[in-house]
C-alpha cells in the first residue's frame, strides 16, 4: 500500500481533497502531517497541496517555505522520497529551492478558476508515467499567482533537460499564447527536478479524479506514484 504524507499549513484548502483523492483513486494510507511537526513520518510520497499558506503574506510560498517541516520535507527530498506541489505547493517548493523559477502574478492580475488542458511533456517522472507523451488532458486551474518565470539560462537547461512536465494548451494540443491561461513562460504548467522525483504543477489533478468531479485526467498524477513505487 502506498504510504503518502500530505503537508497541511494554516490556510491550505485543498489538503483533505488530496487525501480523498489519493485513498479513492489508489488506496493510499495517507498521514497529515502539520506544519510545525519537525519531521515527516516514513512515506513512499510527499504532498503540498493548494491553498494560500500563510494567508499568502509577504510572496506566496514564502513563509511556507520556512515552515519547521520544510526542513524534513527538503532534506527528503535531497535524499531521494518523491515530492508533489500542486498550486500553492508549486509555489512552496520553489521558494524552498527544490524546483527553480518563481510563481509570480497572473497576467490577467486576477484569480482563475477554470478547466484548462495541458499537453504531457514528459512521461519519466514519478508523477506522469501514466499519461502517454503527448497527451492531452483536462484539469481545474485556481490561482491568482501561476504564471511561471525564470531566467533565459533556466528555462534554456529546462528545455534542453526535458523537465518541462507539463504545459498549457487547447484541446487538440495546440500551444499557444491563446490557450495560456496565467502568461507563464513558455506556456509552463509544471516542471521536474533533474532525477524526475521532485514535481510541481499549478493545475489541480485532485479535483478531477473521478468523473462525478467532471472528469478522471487528473486521477494518472496519482496512478504514476503507484506505478513507480509500489508496482
Amino acid at each position: 500500500m502506498l504510504r503518502a504524507s500530505v503537508i497541511v499549513f494554516p490556510g491550505s484548502n485543498c489538503d483533505r481533497d488530496v487525501k480523498v483523492a489519493l485513498e479513492r483513486t489508489v488506496g493510499a494510507n495517507v498521514s497529515m502531517v502539520w506544519h510545525n511537526d519537525a519531521s515527516v513520518p516514513a512515506s513512499d510520497i510527499i504532498v503540498i497541496p493548494g491553498g494560500f499558506s500563510y494567508g499568502d503574506y509577504l510572496r506566496c510560498g514564502a513563509m511556507a517555505a520556512h515552515s519547521a517541516i520544510m526542513r524534513d520535507v527538503v532534506a527528503k527530498a535531497k535524499a531521494g522520497t518523491p515530492v508533489l506541489g500542486i498550486c500553492n505547493g508549486f509555489q512552496i517548493v520553489t521558494e524552498a529551492g527544490l524546483l527553480p523559477g518563481v510563481l509570480m502574478r497572473n497576467e490577467s492580475l486576477r484569480f482563475t478558476c477554470r478547466d484548462v488542458h495541458l499537453k504531457v511533456e514528459q512521461t519519466d517522472t514519478v508523477f506522469t508515467n501514466a499519461y502517454s507523451k503527448g497527451q492531452v488532458i483536462k484539469v481545474p486551474i485556481a490561482h491568482a499567482e501561476g504564471n511561471y518565470f525564470t531566467s533565459p539560462e533556466t528555462l534554456a537547461r529546462l528545455e534542453g533537460e526535458g523537465r518541462i512536465v507539463m504545459r498549457y494548451c487547447d484541446r487538440t494540443g495546440k500551444i499557444d499564447q491563446a490557450a495560456n491561461p496565467n502568461g507563464a513562460l513558455a506556456n509552463i504548467a509544471g516542471i521536474c527536478d533533474e532525477r524526475r522525483r521532485v514535481v510541481a504543477m499549478m493545475p489541480h489533478p485532485e479535483r478531477m479524479y473521478e468523473e462525478a468531479l467532471g472528469g478522471s485526467d487528473g486521477r494518472g498524477v496519482f496512478e504514476s506514484a503507484v506505478g513507480s513505487l509500489v508496482g
